[in-house]
């Protein structure tokens, strides 16, 4: 099947990451269907930017998914959408096991009765928990500490057995942390509430923020705050890409760690994203927060080794002068 006649169903595809997993399919010749109930995703990035077909509904849906793969030839799914707040999965644990586990086993159920068995799916390095190793390896033993992990991880054992019970075919892809923006600027990332560090960096920058808070400077890391390991979002697309087409040629299940394989502490963020803005970002320091590893790094070599990935944009002025061109145009 060439990618000029497959169709690909993008669940989440108007949300940060899934819009650009749309933009490289897009880019690989694919046509795309992006099913989203826009919770948290953007009408105008999939109908005006990406110009992709846009269903509004809810993986919860059996009837809508039943219609849907009925009047599509859908070869494979790609799987974006999850509610992804650490904190809020703490204090509502049943949003996330409503949407992030039943929601999926619904999508899942779907396609096995409408006999599509190839699955892309956005996992997380939040399965691992506390990492006893650094950088973490896909066999590193999970124990998330959250609710967000735990229903990701949970999605990944029904796959398993899905596979077991079904021939049902999956590739996961464990990610760190999704940061820049598409290089030419057509998307990016526009979350309410926003949570993560380099968009806050960059809206203290615009001085639509005081300033940036740092939780904890006592850490065991060369300056004392947390290490983490920023992974371009456009990079993450590309692995989607790669994962699908190793699937489409008969590929068995496979688990894969993204990201970087190197880290950049929060106070390291912060200096670079002052360097690429020019602008100076008033700093607060508080305490931890519970349930912040000192340092997450994850080892990407297999994806690097089996699908041929390579990161394009490793460097973190490359990613925030990236996501600093789409905030001054979003928000500027």
């Amino acid at each position: 099947m060439s990618n000029d006649q497959a169709t690909i169903l993008v669940t989440g595809g108007a949300g940060y990451i899934g819009s650009h997993a749309v933009l490289a399919l897009q880019q690989s010749g694919y046509n795309v269907v992006v099913l989203d109930n826009l919770v948290y995703g953007h009408r105008e990035l999939v109908e005006d930017v990406l110009q992709a077909k846009l269903i509004v509904g809810d993986t919860n849906d059996r009837a809508l998914l039943d219609q849907l793969f009925s009047t599509h030839d859908i070869a494979a799914v790609m799987h974006f959408a999850a509610y992804a707040y650490v904190g809020e999965s703490v204090t509502d644990p049943a949003k996330y096991y409503r949407n992030n586990v039943i929601g999926t086993l619904t999508l899942l159920e779907a396609m096995i009765a409408a006999n599509i068995k190839k699955f892309v799916f956005s996992s997380t390095c939040a399965t691992y928990g506390v990492p006893k190793t650094v950088p973490i390896p896909e066999d590193h033993p999970q124990d998330p500490i959250n609710p967000y992990g735990a229903t990701k991880l949970m999605v990944e054992r029904i796959l398993a057995d899905f596979d077991v019970a079904h021939q049902f075919k999956s590739v996961c892809f464990r990610y760190f942390n999704a940061a820049g923006a598409d290089p030419d600027g057509r998307l990016g990332e526009d979350h309410n509430p926003e949570t993560h560090l380099i968009p806050l960096v960059l809206m203290a920058a615009l001085g639509k923020r005081d300033s940036i808070s740092v939780f904890g400077t006592d850490y065991p890391t060369p300056d004392g705050t947390c290490i983490r390991d920023y992974i371009h979002v456009a990079d993450l697309a590309t692995a989607h890409v790669l994962g699908l087409e190793y699937l489409l040629k008969g590929g068995d299940s496979q688990l894969f760690n993204l990201g970087n394989g190197n880290g950049f502490s929060v106070k390291e963020v912060i200096d670079a994203a002052q360097q690429v803005t020019g602008r100076t970002i008033k700093i607060v320091e508080g305490d931890r927060r519970p349930g912040d590893p000192p340092a997450l790094v994850g080892s990407s070599e297999k994806a690097i080794a089996m699908l041929g990935w390579k990161s394009q944009y490793a460097d973190i002025h490359q990613i925030l002068t990236h996501a600093w061109n789409w905030h001054q145009k979003r928000h500027g």
